[in-house]
């Protein structure tokens, strides 16, 4: 006799969705999600669709209905609640828009709590689009298979970052000039920041500034100069194996 097939299949398509989900819920997708799960994945009825909603998890649900516009679906059961989330969040400079694509997609796939993007004097870019920025870190988190999604945050300057800073959150100052490995200054600090300059790297009076802070830490991500979107991953990574959910991995 043959198998029966594991239900939800693992190539179900993945989506997040703005209703609260529950057992016995049903919801309808429109616009580009309709189109995807009708047109691009052809779901007929009966087809799985895991769907979350970033705040109590990740669900099975099924097609109940197709048509041209609108896709219909039935929760079934919950897989999975809401992943915890480290407490860290990445503050980037503005970047050019390809390298900060990747600052987000690649914060979203790290586990970032929070992306506040940061305006500073030598950056190139002075705007961002955040509702494009928000689709790319759902894109990311759909593709990786999270439950949570990151807070992405309209930019702010930096000396409005800093006049508002909450004391109780460590600042970590990654400073092309030096300063303690961010290995060892990562460690035990399970509500932090981290501020990623831009492709000029800091003038000298934002660096003083950042340093006259009271809640902030310069770092050094090593001996070589990183450009703006590598330092971001690599600060994140170190991170998330001394004080994230990494080093909690049994």
């Amino acid at each position: 006799m043959p198998a029966t097939p594991a239900w939800p299949p693992k190539s179900a398509p993945r989506l997040f969705v703005a209703t609260t989900l529950a057992d016995g819920g049903s919801l309808t997708l429109d616009g580009s999600q309709a189109h995807y799960i009708g047109r691009v994945m052809r779901a007929r009825e009966g087809d799985a669709v895991i769907v979350c909603d970033n705040i109590t998890g990740e669900w099975v649900a099924r097609v109940a209905a197709v048509d041209k516009r609108r896709v219909c679906l039935e929760v079934v059961e919950r897989l999975r609640a809401r992943e915890a989330v480290p407490d860290l969040w990445l503050c980037p400079a503005l970047l050019k828009k390809d390298r900060f694509d990747l600052v987000l997609e690649k914060a979203c796939e790290l586990g970032a709590a929070r992306i506040q993007p940061v305006i500073t004097r030598r950056c190139v870019a002075d705007k961002l689009n955040l509702e494009r920025a928000r689709i790319l870190t759902t894109e990311a988190a759909e593709q990786c298979a999270r439950t949570a999604l990151p807070d992405v945050c309209e930019p702010v300057k930096l000396d409005a970052l800093l006049r508002n800073w909450p004391q109780t959150r460590t600042l970590f100052f990654a400073d092309e000039e030096g300063g303690q490995p961010a290995v060892q200054a990562f460690v035990d600090t399970p509500s932090a920041a981290i501020l990623i300059g831009p492709e000029g790297g800091f003038d000298d009076a934002e660096r003083g500034a950042i340093r006259a802070h009271s809640a902030a830490r310069d770092i050094s991500l090593g001996p070589r100069i990183l450009r703006g979107e590598t330092a971001a991953i690599a600060a994140l990574s170190v991170w998330m194996a001394s004080s994230g959910d990494w080093s909690d991995v049994d």
